[in-house]
């Protein structure tokens, strides 16, 4: 990913990354699951922002992976939370 945008994208992802863990640290909420979903959702805010008009660069077409990936995670992470507030029982 050797181009400008490239590195744009990545300095404005690690930079909402590192947001978001202030603040969570900041609100005393910082745990792995909640800095996993502010950062999946920056992730996909800064896919949608920087996105080409015309042409898309390889590297970009490559991002599929990794939105199908946090997706996935994400869904995990959304279930343990269902299945420990649902009470005993139930499943």
């Amino acid at each position: 990913m050797p181009t400008q945008q490239g590195r744009q994208f990545i300095h404005y992802q690690l930079t909402w990354m590192l947001g978001g863990l202030v603040i969570l640290t900041l609100l005393q909420a910082a745990t792995l699951e909640l800095f996993f979903v502010i950062s999946l959702i920056g992730f996909l805010i800064m896919i949608e922002l920087t996105a080409p008009i015309y042409i898309t660069p390889a590297w970009r077409q490559r991002l599929k992976w990794l939105i199908g990936l946090g997706l996935l995670i994400f869904a995990y992470v959304v279930v343990q939370r269902v299945l420990a507030i649902l009470p005993p029982g139930v499943f």
